[in-house]
């Protein structure tokens, strides 16, 4: 098994190191396979079977150049269901391949294949894959580099190497096992044993010797690291001991650069950072831990890699950096803060000034009877009350073959009930109704979206992400939204672009877009425990007028139900 992972990986490596040298400026196809496979991995002295793609935790990067066509093969060895969402890229018109189960497709069999078929426009950086069903993207992930157009060179110093980071979390039983038991109990299922980078814990946990990434450096050059959170449940921190990072993109997105010892990163985001190798020569930790500034338990012990100086024995002890307090809420508010995008005339920042659509969406988390349940109650969570229940048929199929009786298009575009959203703590049962509830939006229109978070049961941070789309993080703020005063502090000219956006703990976030891509495009909390319970919903946006604005006909091999 081994063997043949290794042989797919050098196989598809020199074929995409082929595309990546080739001068031309016409557009590739770029090919890939990924068989997913069960395979054995031992971490903190504990072996277990995982679920893979071709054997490999974290799995393969795929590496393409903008303009470039995608084909990727996935074929299901497991005996789970599987899809696969290429997070961040916005499948124009071409929801069947954007992955989540039971949303645009439904899952991938054991013993079948679905080649997901797209073309990669308008959009360059760094995003990632992973498994969108049950808990798998635990172990099933990957980063998506995505080059820019042969000639275009970045908008920053060009790098002496990249590396891509990929932190994510590791569970010593089995996810699925620890999931299914929370949710028979309804309670959180047990959070995990140890966060990773590059599926690996690193020295300060046992039995980790073999299992810590390092990277070499040469003194005075820069490095571009491309930085992915692909954990299920937590923000984190992440710092190199000695180093300041400079940011310069996030979700494949270019920003304004700014220096900082740190940087804050969501479940579902990433973050592209340069760094200059201009200290002492040595070894020094690289860290991730998380961020939590509400009440609420977390895993929050401390992964660490290695950035080692070129000829620095491995002897040499490496020294830790300062990362912020778990609960440091100044640090998280200033850093997001500072996130602005690069607004250049080649990257323009095209926010949209007239709204024809305002939405407002409360964040709840709430009990439900369960009379099997532990306390006789089942934890779940909401937006405007709502929580979604996973349909039995795709929603872009009922909704393109216009299937009756799958999904109802009155989700409501504010809370049935206004209350002091941020106020006292709220045990009181609001009567959360279930239901598979989207909106319908109009082609081409704009839509505001303010996400509120409130204190049922507890305040916490929630990242959201919208398939699909970008969109422009126009405003945030702490406590209750005020459509008074609040729109008159927006950022309407250099606003972050992102597609994963941080709700801050007992706060708002307004987002604004331009409905211009059709289907059926899912918006949900990327912590996986909130996601199961039900803090997710959907958008139908309606075709236009024109030729080239509908959703594109079905591939022949979409899986069936």
């Amino acid at each position: 098994m081994a063997s043949l992972g290794g042989s797919m990986f050098v196989s598809t490596f020199l074929f995409v190191f082929v595309g990546l040298m080739s001068s031309s400026s016409e557009a590739a196809i770029k090919k890939y396979q990924f068989d997913i496979q069960v395979t054995n991995v031992s971490r903190l002295c504990h072996a277990k079977p995982i679920v893979t793609v071709n054997g490999r935790f974290p799995g393969p990067t795929i590496y393409v150049r903008e303009g470039d066509r995608v084909l990727i093969n996935v074929t299901n060895h497991v005996l789970y269901n599987m899809s696969i969402h290429w997070h961040g890229l916005k499948q124009f018109r071409n929801g069947w391949v954007d992955g989540p189960a039971y949303i645009t497709q439904c899952p991938i069999q054991t013993g079948s294949s679905y080649t997901y078929d797209f073309n990669v426009t308008g959009q360059r950086g760094t995003l990632w894959w992973h498994a969108h069903i049950l808990w798998l993207r635990a172990t099933v992930y990957g980063a998506i580099v995505i080059m820019p157009k042969p000639g275009t060179p970045f908008p920053f110093p060009q790098p002496a190497r990249e590396f891509e980071i990929l932190l994510g979390e590791w569970w010593n039983n089995d996810v699925e096992e620890i999931e299914n038991q929370g949710n028979k109990m309804g309670l959180p299922p047990n959070m995990s044993d140890a966060h990773s980078i590059n599926g690996k814990p690193g020295p300060l946990f046992p039995c980790s010797e073999k299992h810590t990434f390092a990277m070499e450096v040469e003194q005075g050059k820069t490095y571009l690291l491309r930085i992915i959170n692909a954990a299920l449940n937590d923000e984190l921190f992440f710092a190199i001991a000695g180093h300041s990072l400079t940011v310069v993109e996030v979700d494949a997105v270019y920003t304004k650069p700014f220096t900082t010892p740190a940087i804050l990163i969501a479940p579902g985001q990433t973050t592209n950072v340069l760094v200059q190798a201009n200290q002492v020569a040595g070894r020094y930790f690289m860290a991730t831990k998380a961020f939590m500034d509400a009440p609420i338990p977390v895993d929050n012990k401390t992964a660490t890699a290695i950035l080692q100086y070129k000829g620095i024995p491995n002897t040499v002890l490496p020294v830790l950096p300062q990362l912020p307090a778990s609960n440091d809420t100044r640090f998280a508010l200033s850093y997001n803060k500072k996130l602005r995008s690069l607004n250049s005339a080649q990257y323009p920042a095209n926010v949209p000034l007239k709204v024809d659509r305002n939405l407002f969406y409360t964040i709840g988390l709430g009990q439900n009877s369960c009379p099997t349940c532990l306390n006789g109650t089942q934890l779940v969570a909401s937006l405007n009350n709502v929580s979604f229940v996973m349909p039995q048929t795709a929603l872009l199929q009922a909704h393109y073959f216009n299937i009756k009786g799958v999904f109802r298009t009155d989700f409501p575009d504010r809370p049935p009930t206004p209350f002091n959203f941020t106020g006292a703590p709220l045990t009181a049962n609001l009567a959360t109704s279930t239901g598979t509830r989207v909106s319908k939006i109009a082609f081409n229109s704009t839509v505001e979206l303010v996400l509120q978070d409130t204190n049922l049961l507890s305040v916490e941070s929630h990242p959201f992400h919208l398939h699909g789309y970008n969109f422009f993080v126009v405003g945030t703020g702490v406590g209750n939204f005020d459509p008074a005063k609040d729109p008159a502090k927006y950022n309407l000219v250099d606003p972050i672009e992102r597609n994963t956006v941080g709700v801050p703990t007992g706060g708002w976030t307004a987002i604004r877009f331009r409905a211009d891509n059709p289907g059926v495009w899912f918006m949900h909390c990327h912590l996986e425990v909130h996601t199961g319970w039900g803090l997710k919903t959907a958008f139908v946006v309606e075709n236009g007028p024109g030729q080239d604005q509908s959703v594109l006909p079905p591939p022949k091999d979409l899986p069936t139900c």
